[in-house]
């Protein structure tokens, strides 16, 4: 099954991906971390097994609170449960 790394998604020192996965655009996986299942865009997994921990800016800075988003860099994001889009 073929695994699919989006474009600048970021893969932490010795994380481990299951075959068939999808990690998508500019997701961050932490080092060790063990990713099962597709990962949704701008996504922060860590853990075993990865779970959803916050939410990342293109720039590699963490998104903080829900709702429409501002990282330092000046990108914005509309964050809800369980998505993070560019606005």
């Amino acid at each position: 099954r073929r695994t699919h790394v989006r474009r600048g998604a970021t893969l932490g020192a010795n994380c481990t991906i299951v075959c068939g996965v999808t990690i998508d655009e500019y997701a961050f996986v932490g080092a060790g971390a063990v990713i099962n299942r597709d990962v949704p865009a701008y996504a922060l997994m860590l853990g075993v097994p990865a779970t959803p921990r916050g939410w990342m800016c293109r720039c590699g800075l963490r998104l903080k609170g829900a709702g429409e988003v501002h990282c330092d860099c000046g990108a914005a994001y509309r964050i809800d449960q369980s998505s993070c889009t560019p606005l």
